[in-house]
């Protein structure tokens, strides 16, 4: 599953599990309706923004880590050719900088893995505030006491008659025709290059040393 996807399911799930309107159990019959939240994102017109603007958000990230992993290995083949004619002292130097530089390039690595998945909440959180809003007029106008999640990793609902779908409803009131939209293609879950993953500088050098 995407990282878009399970964005868009973890923050589903949270904020809409379920919708009560004013009515209760003791002023008015029980009436539960369901809505695919993923699907209404889907549909909705800014999910094609928010996948344009996470794709270039990513891209940045990405292309931060490429030139940090480009440094590192412009050095590191520096140091191979020539830490025979090195003295010990700068060697180890050499060596210190090298083991830094790794330790940089994947700690950038997690935190731009954080940093998406805190940009997909940040451009998502409106949309979903619009959705919970029209899920809420939808349910008020038509009665629902309850609205459940249909979707998710573990879905609210298991089981509904079809006429409990309330998904092409919350779409007809924003504006949308049901299933005209296309989904957008959801990112990568990692966009980023993975970081050096090589034996430290310095084992390679005393291997040499050993032959």
């Amino acid at each position: 599953m995407t990282t878009m996807n399970k964005i868009r399911l973890a923050l589903a799930a949270a904020a809409l599990t379920f919708t009560t309107t004013t009515a209760t159990l003791a002023q008015a019959p029980l009436k539960i309706g369901y809505t695919s939240v993923d699907y209404v994102l889907s549909q909705m017109p800014e999910s094609k923004q928010i996948e344009s603007d996470l794709k270039a958000y990513s891209s940045q990230l990405e292309a931060q880590l490429k030139s940090k992993i480009a440094d590192y290995q412009t050095k590191a083949e520096a140091y191979q050719k020539g830490a025979s004619a090195m003295t010990e002292v700068v060697r180890a130097d050499k060596e210190k900088e090298l083991t830094g530089l790794q330790g940089s390039i994947q700690e950038f690595q997690r935190s731009a893995d954080n940093s998406l998945q805190q940009k997909q909440q940040t451009l998502l959180k409106p949309a979903l505030d619009k959705l919970q809003k029209t899920i809420d007029a939808v349910a008020t106008e038509n009665g629902y006491t309850y609205v459940l999640n249909s979707d998710g990793a573990s879905p609210v609902l298991l089981h509904g008659p079809k006429e409990g779908d309330i998904s092409d409803m919350i779409l007809k009131k924003m504006g949308v025709t049901p299933g005209a939209a296309q989904a957008p293609a959801a990112a990568p879950a990692k966009t980023t290059p993975a970081a050096p993953t090589a034996a430290p500088a310095g084992n390679t050098a005393k291997k040499g040393k050993k032959k």
